[in-house]
């Protein structure tokens, strides 16, 4: 009779090469669902955060805090709490919402927020810069109109910014040709359509003069304010498009280094100083 081969435990070799695949198949779920809903993996790209984040920073970054989102839905999961002023969030950017792009929230649904010489406001009372925020470039005076700044045709600038309204749901807006610019995308990502014919506004084919908001909205900006694409120039964060809370970052090294060229410089630039630093 032909012997079957077996392993010490007394299992044989296909039991145990199975029970092996079902181990990997099962860590490799458990591993997605944190993924998705627990704590994900960040690595900071640019320096619009320096000096609170470096480029070269690898981040954790908590999703289940805000009440992380179901894939494919509209669902979110039950949230600890909501966004807070000054939290470093990670979310999507709206012109291109695959990428992932992380800034400090400077307002909540609902706040009004102005910017004069630098200096931010909400609701009417100075806000403290962050502990290690900067600016690198020149001051610009009022009424200096930016380049690309948000919304289009008005005269704001980096440092001298607003008065503005963070819509928050349920917020009626008035819609003329001069408010369209900054509600425009907001209406279409609530899926409505919407143009200008002459100094009328067509909403979804019909004349309006007025719009009910449906979702929440922030405001962002980078702690390195004179180099950060940021909310002043694409506008609105909404809700549903915010993916996490910076937590803390567990690895940082000299991005532009290559690490298969040059592999002693590269690990010659850990910085382990910054290893295990909570993000806040």
């Amino acid at each position: 009779m032909k012997k079957q081969n077996t392993t010490p435990n007394g299992k044989n070799g296909k039991t145990q090469s199975r029970e092996w695949f079902e181990a990997l198949v099962i860590a490799a779920l458990v591993a997605a669902i944190l993924r998705m809903f627990v704590i994900e993996s960040y690595r900071i790209p640019t320096g619009s955060m320096e000096k609170t984040l470096l480029a070269g920073d690898f981040l954790f970054v908590n999703k289940f805090v805000y009440g992380a989102k179901v894939p494919f839905t509209d669902i979110s999961l039950p949230k600890v709490h909501d966004v807070r002023r000054g939290d470093i969030i990670v979310f999507k950017f709206p012109r291109d919402r695959s990428l992932n792009y992380i800034k400090r929230c400077i307002a909540l649904p609902g706040d009004n927020l102005e910017i004069r010489n630098q200096q931010v406001y909400i609701n009417g009372k100075g806000m403290q810069l962050p502990p290690h925020a900067q600016f690198i470039g020149t001051k610009m005076p009022a009424g200096v109109p930016e380049f690309q700044i948000f919304p289009s045709m008005s005269d704001y600038n980096k440092d001298n910014y607003g008065p503005i309204h963070i819509p928050r749901s349920g917020d009626v807006i008035t819609l003329t040709s001069a408010t369209l610019p900054l509600y425009r995308d907001l209406i279409a990502y609530e899926g409505h359509t919407v143009s200008l014919v002459g100094d009328q506004v067509f909403l979804d084919g019909q004349a309006a003069n007025r719009y009910t908001v449906s979702r929440n909205y922030y405001f962002a900006m980078g702690d390195n304010r004179d180099n950060s694409l940021d909310s002043r120039y694409w506008g609105f964060l909404p809700e549903n498009d915010i993916v996490g809370q910076a937590m803390m970052v567990y690895w940082s090294w000299d991005p532009d280094l290559p690490l298969l060229f040059d592999p002693v410089e590269k690990i010659a630039s850990i910085r382990w100083n910054r290893i295990g630093l909570a993000v806040h």
